[in-house]
């Protein structure tokens, strides 16, 4: 792949964009669940699984199945555009780094993904059957003893832990100072997830939470961090550090802000997964810190009723209706408008390549305005 010169660069050379990254990306992937598929063979190549029953197999073949779903590859683009702020293009020792942490990010996600879906007891992922909910029907199928549920949950598990080892060994082939980024990075990951869940269980509702959640599981795991690793493999100095942390908190935010609401009202085909599940849960998202501060006391008493269990469909399409009458979804989107502003005005920074600029500002408008 030929890298960039403009503006005082080789002459003529266009642009790597973020979509060959992604196909780069995409390869390499390929490539790690090959050889990982060829480990697996040799290491279990003593049972020979028995057909019609259950088979450990199953935990390669479901974690490949969720990784053939695609998915929007928002993390390898964040790196690639961090890369591109520091360098311009013109790098090609770092960029190999780009695509090794790109790989390692979208293995990341399918760890944090699976184990997501079994915490939130989510059926359904990119509009597939989640993969703990694949393991229960295989049980089911075959007749298998024990729980369905809980096997389905434990093989999902396995699964994810698979990805999440995967990961760490692209990790481990980067240079000192981009590991201990990705140390940082999943570090954040694990105390947004868990911030999450102490939320739900303590019954929080307050907007200063809800933005905490939003910020380490999402923006800084989603956007800062990636933008970060990538500027650090191009050599990035403080300046650029600064801005790229100031535009990416903003999207991170602008991402989270629309994940809720994607999450009550967006189109199931389209995000692949229950509309309401949030809200069934009890997440302690911003969406919900803004009706209990809005919410006539009507309303406050079914709102206490989220993450109960006791929600009904019809409980679940009333508190969507009275989102929107409120005024909250209204709010929200408006702090999303806000948080794509402040990305723009951080890129006006001179360190930022004038060649990164204007794609990072595209960028920011499809991941506030996206619709899956």
């Amino acid at each position: 792949m030929t890298l960039l010169g403009i503006n005082g660069h080789r002459h003529g050379v266009t642009p790597v964009t973020d979509d060959q990254t992604v196909v780069a990306v995409d390869r390499l992937i390929a490539d790690t669940l090959g050889r990982l598929r060829a480990d697996w063979a040799a290491l279990s190549a003593a049972v020979v699984p028995r057909p019609d029953v259950l088979h450990t197999d199953s935990v390669l073949e479901l974690l490949s199945g969720l990784l053939a779903t695609g998915g929007k590859r928002f993390r390898p683009r964040m790196v690639h555009w961090g890369w591109l702020a520091a360098t311009g293009g013109d790098d090609p020792v770092g960029y190999h780094h780009v695509t090794r942490i790109g790989a390692a990010l979208e293995l990341l996600h399918a760890f944090a993904l699976i184990h997501d879906d079994v915490m939130d007891a989510s059926e359904t992922r990119r509009g597939y059957p989640a993969v703990h909910v694949q393991a229960r029907q295989q049980h089911v199928r075959w007749g298998s003893f024990g729980d369905p549920q809980r096997y389905g949950e434990n093989i999902a598990i396995l699964a994810g832990d698979l990805a999440h080892s995967e990961a760490s060994m692209l990790a481990a082939d980067l240079p000192p100072h981009l590991r201990a980024l990705w140390r940082t990075l999943s570090v954040e990951l694990m105390i947004g997830q868990g911030r999450d869940l102490v939320g739900a269980a303590n019954g929080r509702r307050d907007l200063e939470h809800a933005l905490a959640v939003a910020r380490a599981k999402s923006g800084a795991y989603t956007v800062w961090r990636p933008l970060q690793l990538g500027a650090a493999a191009g050599g990035a100095g403080p300046e650029l550090f600064d801005a790229l942390e100031r535009y990416g908190i903003a999207v991170g935010e602008a991402f989270a802000l629309r994940d809720d609401i994607l999450g009550v009202l967006g189109d199931e085909r389209a995000t692949g997964k229950p509309v309401g599940d949030d809200l069934v849960a009890g997440k302690p998202t911003v969406l919900l810190a803004l009706a209990t501060q809005r919410f006539t006391p009507k309303w406050q008493r079914l709102l206490a009723r989220t993450g109960s269990g006791e929600l009904s469909s019809e409980d679940v399409a009333a508190l969507r209706q009275e989102l929107i009458r409120s005024g909250v979804i209204e709010e929200v989107e408006e702090m999303i408008s806000d948080a794509v502003r402040q990305a723009s005005d951080a890129l006006v920074s001179p360190a930022v390549h004038p060649a990164a600029a204007e794609g990072l500002r595209r960028l920011a408008h499809r991941v506030a305005w996206r619709s899956a």
